[in-house]
């Protein structure tokens, strides 16, 4: 005889294996996540031991490395965990809540502890100015998620006004993960502690990286468009142009690391002003030249 739950005194029915099965593909984007919290975890505290250690520049250097390597890390998982649950179908409003809380988290608080403690004791007496531009790129960057959550369940309707449209080839304003990546990307290429340098040189740096993290959260918080690439990838209609560009795109991240990383994390950061000031140009083109034919026909 077989038994079936106790509290209800029925006997339940068996869980079909395509269930199970099921329920565990909604886990597995989650998971990623997940990953994606360790990573941030673990880069606040690379950081804080990189601070820890700045009296000897050699062993900080190693933990500030470590650190930018955990954040570029979480921007792939941050990639992948969306992708997996869109072509899974496993969708959920559970995990596009921790999935916010997690680049709140990798992308916000980490690289901001990473810059503040990697460009501390650099510019003397300016603690406090790297401290608020740090905290500036925070709130800039949890209010760009927000920002997204909203539109992202208030879609814009087609002509028609019967079914929603949403864009999903590019996004306002530069993803958050983009820019934390942007940071990491700087670290991991120059890893000592920048107090480390000589005194002009790291004077420099130190402004020139506090101007870099203010204009990173500035975008991040713009209207500015960039390209979502949701569109590339081993689905997409050219996979045989896709595919090699990845493997080699692989192949210089493994060799050339620190060169490779800055060099997409600064383009993708610029291509959105860059496209915005090309359409603005290519805007006042066509004025310019309907003025000049109204002028040439008014001359007549």
């Amino acid at each position: 005889m077989t038994h079936g739950d106790e509290s209800s005194g029925t006997n339940s029915p068996p869980v079909s294996p395509r269930r199970g099965i099921r329920r565990g593909i909604y886990l597995v984007p989650s998971a990623f996540t997940i990953g994606n919290i360790l990573c941030g975890f673990y880069a606040v505290i690379g950081a804080v031991k990189g601070f820890q250690q700045l009296d000897s520049p050699e062993i900080a250097a190693g933990f500030f490395d470590n650190a930018s390597k955990a954040i570029g890390i979480a921007v792939l998982l941050d990639g992948l965990d969306g992708r997996i649950a869109r072509m899974t179908n496993a969708t959920s409003e559970f995990g596009v809540e921790l999935d916010s809380i997690a680049d709140v988290l990798t992308f916000g608080i980490a690289p901001a502890v990473l810059s503040y403690t990697w460009i501390f004791g650099a510019l003397p007496g300016t603690e406090r100015l790297a401290w608020g531009v740090c905290f500036f790129f925070l709130i800039c960057g949890a209010l760009r998620l927000a920002r997204f959550n909203v539109t992202a369940r208030a879609p814009r309707f087609t002509a028609a006004g019967s079914t929603p449209k949403l864009d999903k080839r590019s996004f306002v304003g530069l993803p958050i993960p983009a820019a934390a990546g942007v940071i990491a990307a700087v670290v991991h290429f120059v890893p000592e502690p920048l107090q480390s340098y000589p005194a002009e040189t790291a004077r420099i740096f130190s402004w020139g990286v506090l101007g870099c993290i203010g204009a990173l959260a500035l975008l991040m918080v713009s209207t500015i468009r960039y390209t979502s690439f949701k569109n590339v990838g081993p689905r997409s209609n050219k996979p045989f142009v896709t595919l090699p560009l990845l493997s080699l795109l692989v192949v210089g991240i493994w060799f050339y690391s620190q060169w490779v990383l800055l060099l997409i994390a600064g383009l993708y950061a610029g291509h959105g002003p860059l496209l915005k000031i090309v359409g603005l140009i290519a805007r006042l083109r066509p004025q310019s030249a309907a003025d000049t034919a109204a002028g040439e026909q008014l001359k007549r």
